[in-house]
């Protein structure tokens, strides 16, 4: 996926709006040590894996394949609705020419089923949003109860239901024991996994980003159960986390001191095109429309079968 970053928010507010609990948890400098969280547990489900491994480009361009996961999740929560509607349409039509045959349960993998898509899904949200709360300010009661349905909201540019999406701490701890019989680890997922927290600067994505993504590890790491540490076979001894807690949130902390700009300082050497994204982001202006839109209401505007549709994402 390429992006115009002046685009990003041309039309409106978007789904959530500039006080919503989505926009304060995806512009914190938490957002990347989440992000790094979520893209290593989508080898957990191995319909994703088998689809991630067959393309290669994980194995040859980790930084690339964070980085445009990264950039579409940012776009969905702090974008306008046409750059999110048209970068959902781009990334179906993408994952649409992707199928196969899964060699654990020889079973034919789709990434657009709505399984996977669900797993990509949550994992994605509700990794940023531990990250936060581990080594950020966390939200209040109130405002989790919100992200949750926004995160409802956002599923609606996916293929999952979006009803099946947890909209509670209790449903999402459901959702992961569901799950957790289907999930599992094979060769090539674990070298999926160890590409995104433990880069070698010899696969290509350099050394700048194989030392952020081995320092980020050690914070994204720590939010991890147990089981899912074990199963990836990237456990460590407590101690570990015990140390890395409060460094990690004195750096973020400090990060915080210059406000939002903290996320673009910390994002570049991990993500480029998501650092453009929070960039333009810091400096957009007020939209056309001042307002939020639901995803329904911006796909008949701007949709590939709408009544105005305009090419924003290819």
């Amino acid at each position: 996926m390429t992006f115009d970053p002046t685009t990003l928010r041309r039309d409106d507010y978007g789904f959530f709006g500039p006080d919503s609990p989505s926009w304060k948890v995806w512009t914190s400098p938490t957002a990347v040590i989440g992000f790094q969280r979520a893209v290593t547990l989508e080898f957990f489900d191995p319909f994703l894996t088998a689809s991630v491994a067959d393309t290669g480009k994980i194995y040859a361009d980790p930084r690339g394949r964070l980085d445009a996961t990264f950039a579409y999740f940012l776009i969905v929560a702090i974008g306008d609705s046409r750059t999110a509607i048209q970068a959902s349409e781009h990334l179906m039509d993408v994952h649409a020419k992707s199928s196969g045959i899964e060699p654990i349960t020889g079973r034919r993998y789709s990434p657009n089923s709505p399984e996977t898509q669900l797993w990509i899904h949550i994992t994605g949200w509700q990794s940023v949003l531990k990250a936060y709360e581990m080594f950020g300010p966390g939200l209040t009661p109130e405002e989790e109860a919100l992200y949750w349905q926004e995160c409802r909201i956002a599923a609606e540019l996916q293929t999952c239901k979006p009803e099946d999406v947890p909209v509670t701490r209790e449903g999402i701890r459901q959702y992961y024991a569901n799950v957790r019989a289907r999930l599992c680890t094979s060769e090539r997922a674990q070298e999926g996994m160890h590409q995104m927290l433990f880069t070698s600067p010899k696969n290509g994505a350099g050394w700048t980003y194989a030392l952020g993504a081995r320092l980020l590890s050690f914070a994204s790491i720590a939010t991890l159960p147990k089981w899912m540490r074990k199963l990836g076979q990237f456990d460590r001894p407590g101690i570990v986390d015990l140390m890395v807690r409060p460094v990690a949130r004195i750096l973020v902390w400090l990060f915080t001191l210059f406000n939002k700009a903290g996320l673009i300082m910390a994002a570049p050497l991990i993500a480029p095109m998501a650092g453009q994204i929070l960039e333009q982001h810091l400096k957009a202006g007020v939209p056309t429309l001042p307002e939020t839109v639901t995803p329904a209401k911006a796909r008949e505007l701007y949709g590939s079968r709408g009544h105005r549709s305009v090419s924003a994402a290819s």
